[in-house]
């Protein structure tokens, strides 16, 4: 397959804003998992910290690109589906643009913008599924928009039993505010089961 550069998401002000973020967070001992890497930007300067860095990408284009060019280690998939062990740090820069059904484009770079009718889609889903590979001390870097709905974002944390607190932010020229959440367990809920 040859990689059609037109369908990868390639770095924008939200990917610098969670690069930033992630090489503050990131420790040499982490065993790092990025959820859709798109051209393995993130990944790939995360790579300088430490080596133990995975990305799952479900755009071939993408997950091709990030492997070949930017030499990550990725497995195409959805989310955590092709997933198994737990993480101490990962990195999402989700698809969080509001998108309605017939605003939708039906190709593979859809992936990377299209956060459904909330902006909250993917979002949620990546809530629910991410606990389980999470270490006991684990730690998520979550980019969303304020497009996406912080405070709805935030409840959903607390619902899972995490934490979540903005880590960084940046306003966009258009008013838009890209949040960089940190995420982790909420370990005295943990305690009181």
């Amino acid at each position: 397959m040859d990689i059609d550069r037109t369908q990868i998401y390639f770095p924008s002000d939200d990917t610098y804003l969670l690069i930033k973020a992630a090489l503050a967070e990131v420790k040499p001992a982490d065993r790092v998992l990025e959820i859709g890497t798109g051209s393995g930007a993130v990944a790939k300067s995360v790579k300088e910290v430490t080596p133990d860095v995975l990305a799952v990408e479900i755009n071939p284009h993408a997950a091709k690109y990030a492997h070949e060019v930017n030499g990550i280690e990725v497995i195409r998939g959805d989310l955590f589906d092709p997933i198994c062990g737990e993480f101490d740090l990962i990195l999402f820069n989700a698809p969080y643009l509001p998108t309605d059904p017939e605003e939708r484009l039906d190709d593979w770079l859809e992936y990377a913008l299209d956060g459904g009718p909330t902006g909250r889609e993917v979002v949620e889903r990546f809530i629910r599924e991410a606990p389980p590979h999470l270490s006991t001390f684990g730690r998520i870097l979550l980019l969303i928009s304020s497009l996406t709905g912080i405070d709805d974002v935030l409840k959903i944390c607390h619902t899972e039993a995490l934490i979540a607190l903005v880590t960084a932010e940046e306003r966009q020229e258009d008013g838009e505010i890209l949040y960089v959440l940190r995420i982790s367990r909420d370990l005295c809920s943990l305690c009181k089961t």
